[in-house]
């Protein structure tokens, strides 16, 4: 077992630093309860490091403190990459070579989301991080539907452009929209269209666990640090492979 403890000022010193807000206005009561909400988390001692009020009734904290509590990385689960990451050349080359057409992606926010950044930081020509977006690839053929796309739009676009793929980005999870609005749509494309006709079904963002895939009814899962040379090396790896889909 590997057995490890939160660092913060020295090796295994268990400090860690956290951020919440609480529903009272700015005074002292309000400091003296976000320190005692870090003592009933586990913090001891807790110190508040930061507050400022976020408009009326409502206060923003930083609280630094001492956990006791230890983390054995050999129980951790996470979704490994397995698939080679490749260059745009590689991307292009295999698609042209496998699949003998271009290969076509939808992308959208949908529901009422209309944070546009993730989506196009995947898809359009500047990407992100210095890296290209998926309209740079030549063997790519994309469709940014941008925001608040409603899942039958997307659905009739995905049917009407012949999608291998459909990307979503979802930051919008406020009582966690984001499940609700990527459940809903695996759900139309599953009735939409049969088994061997529906597209690669790919959601990203922030507060998605990437082990939920098969929860949520969709084929991947990408979080926070996604890159487009990333997306487009798995679509590489699930279509131009011939890899089945939900």
């Amino acid at each position: 077992m590997s057995i490890i403890r939160p660092y913060g000022d020295t090796t295994g010193d268990g400090m860690v630093q956290l951020s919440f807000t609480l529903p009272v206005p700015h005074d002292k009561r309000a400091e003296g309860a976000a320190v005692q909400l870090a003592n009933k988390m586990g913090m001891d001692p807790a110190l508040l490091v930061h507050a400022k009020q976020m408009g009326d009734g409502f206060t923003f904290f930083v609280v630094y403190g001492k956990v006791n509590h230890l983390v054995d990385t050999d129980q951790v689960q996470v979704v490994e990459r397995d698939f080679p990451l490749l260059s745009a050349t590689e991307v292009n080359a295999a698609i042209k070579r496998r699949l003998r057409r271009r290969l076509n992606v939808v992308g959208a926010c949908i529901g009422t989301d209309a944070h546009t950044v993730g989506i196009d930081a995947i898809l359009n020509l500047k990407g992100i991080a210095g890296e290209k977006g998926l309209e740079y690839y030549s063997e790519l053929s994309v469709t940014n539907m941008g925001a608040q796309v409603s899942v039958p739009e997307l659905v009739e676009t995905a049917r009407e452009r012949k999608a291998d793929a459909v990307l979503v980005s979802q930051v919008v999870t406020q009582r966690d929209a984001h499940l609700q609005n990527t459940r809903a749509m695996s759900a139309a494309f599953r009735e939409a269209l049969p088994v061997g006709k529906r597209p690669l079904l790919i959601v990203g963002g922030p507060r998605f666990d990437e082990l939920m895939a098969d929860d949520l009814g969709v084929d991947r899962i990408f979080t926070r640090g996604t890159t487009p040379r990333e997306v487009a090396s798995y679509l590489v790896h699930a279509l131009a492979a011939g890899s089945p889909t939900k």
